[in-house]
């Protein structure tokens, strides 16, 4: 062969292999699935934000990503903190999973053989990082179960705190602990830095960052950027800050080009805590430590709307469209299935799950939306709801119900929000979304309809006096209970001993 005919195969083989190696890399980037991004505030109220109604509270990155993205406007969490948490690691009502022991904690904690999201992610290549507060191994900054911390539950890194800041909180690197009784102040902005760390690291793999903020539960602080700087006094400097930092992990994602292939979702854990208000009002002074409802009723530790129904924005470019509200029901049970949808995993096969893959609704394809959904509001160990469409039933319950034990006198809310009902309570959401009036009366049928579907609940996730067929325990039993046992409800002491060793799924 010539010099002309061997340049003329070196060229084309050249060619051909950067077409190989374009093809492949297409392949490539097509074939790698989306990156999640969770920011999970706790005890941040439904109009705590600019674009939910704040009116003192300053909040342009979160605006911004609403504008550019999807609200979510009847998004559902649950009543309290450790609840909520179990529901969206899991995709089910806290209820229904499994704990060790046996048993049930005020805030559950999750044993091993509960399949956490960052589980379900792992199958497909994910690096998974946690961000904040865990509150999964016990309700406790001390007093918790090392074998249940996130590395055992899925997570390869882990940066943050067992529990609440109440009092004080331990920082901890994986199952290290590095600060005791660390800054308040910096907690926002450090777990931040940690987070913005790990995406530049994994830029290169599908990653889930899990975003568990501190704040603003109390005790409120800030750092001294922030601090002293909002109209709504300490309450809006934290509310800010985080705000600040949701932009900066945005403008990571951006300075990596990311952006076209993640998912960020931002949403609350419960609703505003009232008692840190002056006489518990929703919260709007400069001296108020509690969040703003706005116009739900209530707040946390209440299944009124203002007690679960969260702000919540979902931002990701070209896939979201921009600029639209989600009306529709949504929950934090829903994102464990959505997301392995939208990364091509297995959702776990051998178990009921409550949520439901999402995928429509994150689209815009509000048409979709399945009419016959209705969303359970569970309270610790009873159903005290459920909701239908614009129809929501609150069930007859005494006052102070003997089956919550202690927490038969809620001091979290209003007396009147306490007070119970003679009788099935129903409401018009969309015309009352206050839930001022019941209109069981006017609409027999639907109270009928609701009932049927609370008791398909009861059945199958359980109640205060009775074991749901679909209720799960993982350790060995004599005999399945006919209700479940709630520890520390009763007055009764807590559990002893350590968790069980991960058990590889």
């Amino acid at each position: 062969m010539g010099l002309n005919g061997k340049m003329k195969c070196f060229w084309l083989s050249l060619i051909g292999a950067a077409v190989v190696g374009l093809a492949l890399a297409t392949s490539a980037s097509e074939e790698r699935p989306p990156n999640f991004v969770v920011v999970f505030v706790d005890d941040l109220g439904y109009a705590d934000l600019g674009c939910f109604g704040a009116p003192d509270i300053r909040t342009p990155r979160l605006d911004a990503l609403a504008g550019e993205g999807m609200r979510l406007t009847h998004f559902y969490a649950q009543h309290i903190c450790g609840p909520s948490r179990a529901a969206l690691m899991t995709g089910c009502h806290p209820l229904r999973v499994a704990e060790p022991g046996n048993v049930k904690e005020i805030h559950p904690v999750l044993h091993s053989d509960e399949i956490t999201i960052a589980e379900v992610l792992k199958t497909k290549g994910y690096a998974t990082g946690c961000f904040g507060k865990w509150d999964l191994a016990r309700h406790s900054q001390r007093n918790f179960i090392p074998e249940l911390m996130p590395n055992h539950q899925g997570f390869d890194y882990f940066y943050g705190t067992p529990s609440s800041n109440d009092a004080f909180v331990d920082i901890y690197r994986n199952e290290t602990r590095i600060k005791e009784k660390a800054d308040m102040g910096m907690l926002t902005k450090n777990h931040t830095d940690e987070v913005i760390q790990f995406i530049e690291k994994h830029r290169d793999q599908p990653f889930f960052a899990y975003v568990p903020y501190s704040m603003v539960h109390t005790r409120l602080d800030a750092s001294p950027e922030f601090k002293g700087k909002s109209p709504r006094g300490l309450y809006g400097d934290c509310v800010e800050e985080i705000d600040y930092s949701c932009g900066r992990i945005v403008d990571t994602l951006k300075e990596h080009d990311l952006v076209d292939n993640t998912y960020f979702l931002f949403t609350s854990d419960n609703g505003p805590w009232l008692i840190k208000n002056k006489d518990s009002a929703d919260g709007h002074l400069p001296k108020d430590h509690g969040g703003s409802a706005g116009p739900l009723r209530s707040g946390k530790v209440s299944t009124w709307e203002g007690g679960v129904r969260v702000p919540t924005i979902l931002w990701a470019p070209g896939r979201v469209p921009a600029g639209t509200t989600c009306d529709e029901i949504a929950a934090t049970i829903d994102i464990l299935p959505t997301f392995a949808a939208l990364a091509g995993a297995k959702v776990p096969g051998d178990r009921v799950l409550d949520g439901v893959d999402i995928r429509h609704l994150f689209q815009g394809d509000f048409d979709q939306a399945d009419p016959e959904r209705y969303f359970r509001y569970y309270f610790l160990n009873s159903l005290q709801a459920v909701r239908q469409g614009k129809w929501k039933l609150h069930l007859a319950r005494p006052a102070e119900p003997e089956w919550l034990g202690k927490f038969r006198r809620n001091n979290h809310i209003a007396a009147e929000d306490w007070a119970g009902f003679e009788e099935d309570f129903l409401v018009d959401l969309e015309a009352d979304p206050g839930e001022t009036r019941s209109v069981a009366a006017e609409h027999p049928e639907v109270v009928e309809q609701l009932l049927q579907l609370a008791e398909h609940a009861r059945a199958d996730i359980g109640d205060h006096d009775r074991v749901g067929e679909n209720m799960r325990f993982f350790d060995p039993l004599d005999e399945r209970p006919e209700k479940p046992r709630f520890l520390n409800l009763m007055g009764k002491p807590k559990p002893k001993g350590k968790g069980q060793k991960k058990v590889a799924k």
